[in-house]
């Protein structure tokens, strides 16, 4: 099994591919560049380097959200192109799942935090059960002190990991009251590595869809569609103070 990953859900773009149990090469970058710039740039180098024939790759997995909107589209229009053009099946890993499986078979609870801006993260509770990565809680998104407070009710000891981290350390340690640590830097950004992990599993399961079906998860409304509802919402609210009528949209 030849499995070919990609992520650019973050501000990480990674690319790796997979064959059987073996990480044959992973490409990753967190610099201040797009992923439009990246992504492709990166595979190619990685394609050259170990002289891969695409038509030896199984299939194609993509974080497939939450993220970042552009993130997520440019990796979802990568992995739809490339899955067209090879006529490969597209294995669609959450996010925050595959980043959940950067830390393996730990008796503590994993709970990634991915910044969605506003004190928000998209999260989610993972721990391992037979060696086997397990949902406790599945991805979603939530206040991160919504989040400390339904953490604190398990009494269980857990680990953060992700770029929500740097953002809010200082609120989990004002508000967790349970023992917690932060993974390392090896393994607490999203990792095509562990999209493409994950991915064989779901590939053994049978949990595939065609490049055509593919379409990311976001979880939310893009900030642009927030705020246009926001600004709607409040135009609203003035013509009612007004007298005047609501205007369709």
């Amino acid at each position: 099994m030849k499995i070919l990953a990609l992520d650019s859900s973050g501000l990480v773009a990674s690319v790796a591919l997979l064959e059987d149990d073996v990480l044959l090469a992973e490409y990753t970058v967190n610099y201040k560049k797009t992923h439009s710039q990246t992504l492709l740039p990166m595979l190619d180098e990685i394609a050259q380097m170990i002289e891969l024939d695409f038509d030896t790759v199984d299939a194609i997995a993509v974080a497939g959200g939450p993220g970042s909107f552009t993130g997520l589209r440019i990796g979802s229009a990568t992995a739809k192109g490339l899955g067209l053009a090879l006529e490969k099946p597209l294995i669609s890993v959450p996010t925050v799942d595959a980043l959940a499986y950067n830390v393996f078979d730990t008796d503590k609870f994993v709970c990634p935090i991915m910044d969605a801006r506003r004190n928000q993260v998209y999260t989610g509770l993972y721990c391992y059960t037979d060696h086997q990565l397990d949902v406790i809680w599945p991805q979603s998104a939530m206040s991160v002190k919504e989040l400390a407070r339904e953490l604190n009710s398990l009494d269980h000891e857990v680990i953060f990991l992700g770029d929500g981290v740097a953002v809010y350390r200082e609120k989990l340690e004002e508000w967790m009251e349970i023992p917690f640590s932060f993974a390392p830097a090896h393994v607490n950004r999203q990792r095509a590595a562990a999209v493409g992990a994950l991915a064989q599993v779901y590939y053994r399961e049978g949990k595939m869809e065609s490049a055509a079906e593919h379409q990311p998860e976001y979880l939310r409304k893009s900030q642009a569609e927030r705020e246009r509802n926001e600004r709607l919402e409040k135009e609203a609210a003035k013509s009612k103070e007004n007298g005047e009528e609501p205007t369709d949209v």
